[in-house]
Protein backbone atom coordinates (compact mmCIF):
# COMPACT_ATOMS: atom_id res chain seq x y z
CA UNK A 1 0.00 0.00 0.00
CA UNK A 2 1.09 3.31 -1.02
CA UNK A 3 2.16 5.97 2.23
CA UNK A 4 -0.29 8.30 1.60
CA UNK A 5 -3.01 5.59 1.35
CA UNK A 6 -1.95 3.69 4.15
CA UNK A 7 -1.80 7.04 6.30
CA UNK A 8 -5.56 7.78 5.12
CA UNK A 9 -6.38 4.59 6.15
CA UNK A 10 -4.95 5.14 9.81
CA UNK A 11 -6.59 7.77 10.19
CA UNK A 12 -10.04 6.71 8.97
CA UNK A 13 -9.29 3.57 11.41
CA UNK A 14 -8.66 6.27 14.41
CA UNK A 15 -11.94 7.88 13.47
CA UNK A 16 -13.89 4.35 14.07
CA UNK A 17 -12.12 3.41 16.98
CA UNK A 18 -13.04 7.02 18.20
CA UNK A 19 -16.23 6.90 17.44
CA UNK A 20 -16.78 3.58 18.98
CA UNK A 21 -14.94 4.08 21.80
CA UNK A 22 -17.28 7.24 22.39
CA UNK A 23 -20.45 5.17 21.35
CA UNK A 24 -19.83 2.69 24.49
CA UNK A 25 -20.55 5.18 27.16
CA UNK A 26 -23.49 3.78 29.37
CA UNK A 27 -26.72 5.83 29.64
CA UNK A 28 -26.19 5.25 32.94
CA UNK A 29 -22.63 7.35 32.24
CA UNK A 30 -23.89 9.68 30.12
CA UNK A 31 -26.56 10.97 32.61
CA UNK A 32 -24.05 11.61 35.52
CA UNK A 33 -21.63 13.44 33.24
CA UNK A 34 -24.21 15.67 32.23
CA UNK A 35 -25.25 16.26 35.57
CA UNK A 36 -21.80 16.85 36.52
CA UNK A 37 -21.41 19.29 33.91
CA UNK A 38 -24.68 21.66 34.67
CA UNK A 39 -25.66 21.04 38.82
CA UNK A 40 -28.77 19.45 37.08
CA UNK A 41 -30.45 16.56 37.38
CA UNK A 42 -31.03 15.21 34.21
CA UNK A 43 -33.92 12.69 35.08
CA UNK A 44 -35.96 15.42 36.41
CA UNK A 45 -34.95 17.49 33.18
CA UNK A 46 -36.70 15.11 31.12
CA UNK A 47 -39.91 15.41 32.48
CA UNK A 48 -39.78 19.40 33.36
CA UNK A 49 -39.17 19.54 29.43
CA UNK A 50 -42.93 18.35 29.14
CA UNK A 51 -44.00 20.38 32.53
CA UNK A 52 -42.61 23.51 30.54
CA UNK A 53 -44.47 22.45 26.91
CA UNK A 54 -41.11 21.67 24.77
CA UNK A 55 -42.45 19.05 22.80
CA UNK A 56 -45.28 21.35 21.29
CA UNK A 57 -42.57 22.55 19.21
CA UNK A 58 -39.41 20.84 19.93
CA UNK A 59 -38.53 16.85 18.50
CA UNK A 60 -37.04 15.54 21.51
CA UNK A 61 -35.61 12.18 21.41
CA UNK A 62 -36.76 10.14 24.56
CA UNK A 63 -39.48 12.71 25.71
CA UNK A 64 -42.94 11.33 25.20
CA UNK A 65 -44.87 13.33 22.48
CA UNK A 66 -42.13 15.18 21.24
CA UNK A 67 -42.20 15.15 17.18
CA UNK A 68 -42.47 18.42 16.44
CA UNK A 69 -41.24 20.72 13.85
CA UNK A 70 -42.18 24.00 14.78
CA UNK A 71 -38.52 24.64 16.55
CA UNK A 72 -35.17 22.87 15.75
CA UNK A 73 -35.03 19.26 16.58
CA UNK A 74 -33.05 18.90 19.66
CA UNK A 75 -31.35 15.78 18.23
CA UNK A 76 -27.64 15.26 18.95
CA UNK A 77 -27.44 18.34 21.26
CA UNK A 78 -24.76 17.13 23.63
CA UNK A 79 -22.46 17.41 19.78
CA UNK A 80 -23.66 21.13 18.89
CA UNK A 81 -21.84 23.99 18.81
CA UNK A 82 -23.99 26.80 19.48
CA UNK A 83 -27.25 27.68 20.65
CA UNK A 84 -29.73 29.43 18.77
CA UNK A 85 -26.80 30.01 16.45
CA UNK A 86 -25.71 32.99 18.51
CA UNK A 87 -24.00 31.56 21.44
CA UNK A 88 -20.95 28.76 22.09
CA UNK A 89 -23.08 25.79 23.73
CA UNK A 90 -22.37 25.81 27.16
CA UNK A 91 -24.00 24.65 29.96
CA UNK A 92 -23.73 28.27 31.52
CA UNK A 93 -25.26 29.85 27.74
CA UNK A 94 -27.79 26.74 27.56
CA UNK A 95 -29.01 27.49 31.30
CA UNK A 96 -29.19 31.52 30.44
CA UNK A 97 -31.03 30.85 26.79
CA UNK A 98 -33.65 28.57 28.79
CA UNK A 99 -34.38 31.46 30.97
CA UNK A 100 -34.56 34.11 28.81
CA UNK A 101 -34.51 33.41 25.34
CA UNK A 102 -35.89 36.76 23.71
CA UNK A 103 -32.61 38.09 25.98
CA UNK A 104 -30.30 35.99 24.15
CA UNK A 105 -31.53 36.49 20.51
CA UNK A 106 -34.48 39.32 19.94
CA UNK A 107 -36.02 37.89 16.96
CA UNK A 108 -36.48 34.10 18.50
CA UNK A 109 -39.93 32.24 18.04
CA UNK A 110 -38.74 30.56 21.58
CA UNK A 111 -41.21 32.39 24.29
CA UNK A 112 -40.11 33.29 27.48
CA UNK A 113 -41.25 30.26 29.78
CA UNK A 114 -40.84 31.03 33.32
CA UNK A 115 -38.29 28.70 33.34
CA UNK A 116 -36.32 28.97 36.94
CA UNK A 117 -32.27 28.39 37.25
CA UNK A 118 -32.80 24.86 38.85
CA UNK A 119 -35.12 23.88 35.97
CA UNK A 120 -32.89 25.39 33.23
CA UNK A 121 -29.65 23.28 35.07
CA UNK A 122 -32.16 20.35 34.92
CA UNK A 123 -33.61 20.41 31.38
CA UNK A 124 -29.99 21.11 30.19
CA UNK A 125 -28.93 18.22 32.17
CA UNK A 126 -31.19 15.90 30.03
CA UNK A 127 -29.95 17.89 26.93
CA UNK A 128 -26.27 17.00 27.00
CA UNK A 129 -27.62 13.21 27.40
CA UNK A 130 -28.79 13.30 23.87
CA UNK A 131 -25.88 11.75 21.51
Amino acid sequence: MRPKLLALACLALAASLSLLAGGCESSRQRFERAARLTGGNPYAGRMKMTQYGCQTCHTIPGVTGAHALVGPPLIHWSQRSYIAGELPNTPENLTRWLQHPPQVEPKTAMPEMGVTEQDSRDIAAYLYTIH
